[in-house]
């Protein structure tokens, strides 16, 4: 809801009665009387250059030049900052699933399954190929629709359920049955029974070498199709661009080439314990990144189809939020 033309004593009394019903209220104004108003809301607006000293000090934000558009541009990139800071914990998040099951695996099968990776090999996730896409994800445009939505819960965290949800029990879990199938499959075509030794000298140690360097390198890969699935929160991504972002395209290359140097290279072999993959094992990866992105889509699409749906003669952006009240 919306006040204009309000005194300042009526925009105290608006201001207490909307914060007292749990509502975000913002709060316009550039004389003296305005400060108590100012200071009461959530989001004090004070003008730049008509209003005074004292309401510029009580407000949160400042109008240089004085034009109310400036409000809904910054609530613009506020936003965007916002959902480009969530994109980057949903990304971290969700890499983090196929890096821990791995050793419950291990752990729990009591060694009958030999470790999926090593610490050496985490340590190449961690510091090689997950940083610069994570970072790049700041870099990412206005989702379409951004201004369309209704704001958030004044409860709600940057972290909430919903975007656990769906690093850790969708894009996560996703991730990690991928790269759990491709190691026991490249074992398996090696030769591996449950217990079977694999450790040095033994006949299946560098079968096992391999197993782990496609496990390693399938994390990697779904690290791909991670990225450009949290590009966005609700949109498709082709109406975002899949090629808008460059720093993640360069951040995204940068990691396939030390990825490359890691699993080809000798003395990085030795280091990382990895081994030179097959075309047929590669074959194996390449598909991870596309079933992640793929997949999220699907998952997009059906949200985006369940909010279009009638509820109960509520439209798709007129659900049970709270509202901000703006009062000049």
């Amino acid at each position: 809801m919306v006040f204009a033309r309000s005194s300042p004593e009526a925009k105290l009394r608006i201001a207490d009665a909307l914060r007292e019903k749990g509502q975000v209220v913002a709060m316009t104004g550039d004389g003296v009387n305005d400060a108590p108003a100012l200071r009461r809301a959530d989001i004090g607006v004070a003008m730049g250059r008509s209003g005074t000293d004292v309401a510029r000090e009580a407000a949160t934000m400042v109008l240089t030049d004085d034009n109310f558009a400036t409000i809904a541009a910054a609530v613009e990139a506020g936003r965007r900052v916002y959902d480009n800071v969530r994109k980057f914990i949903c990304y971290i998040f969700a890499h983090a699933v196929p890096e821990v099951l791995p050793f419950l695996v291990f752990a729990l099968a009591g060694g009958s399954v030999p470790l999926p990776l090593t610490v050496m090999q985490i340590l190449a996730i961690d510091l090689g190929t997950d940083t610069l896409p994570a970072l790049a994800l700041s870099r990412e445009p206005a989702e379409p629709g951004l201004m369309d939505r209704p704001p958030r819960p004044r409860t709600e965290g940057v972290i909430s359920r919903g975007m656990l949800a769906r690093a850790r029990a969708f894009l996560g879990l996703l991730s990690a049955t991928l790269v759990m199938a491709g190691f026991f499959l490249t074992l398996w075509h090696a030769g591996w029974q449950p217990g079977a030794a694999t450790g040095p000298g033994s006949a299946l140690n560098p079968g096992y070498r391999q197993a782990t360097t496609v496990a390693w390198l399938g994390i990697v890969a779904c690290q791909v199709g991670t990225a450009f699935a949290v590009r966005t929160d609700h949109a498709s991504l082709r109406v975002v661009g899949v090629l808008s972002n460059k720093p993640l395209l360069a951040a995204i290359a940068v990691a396939l080439a030390f990825a490359a140097l890691v699993v080809y290279l000798p003395p990085l072999q030795g280091f990382f314990g990895t081994a030179a993959l097959s075309g047929g094992q590669l074959a194996t990866v390449a598909p991870f990144p596309f079933i992640v992105w793929g997949a999220d889509e699907i998952r997009r699409a059906l949200v985006r189809r369940r909010k279009l749906l009638p509820e109960r003669g509520i439209g798709p952006y007129q659900r049970r939020t709270e509202r901000h009240g703006l009062m000049t």
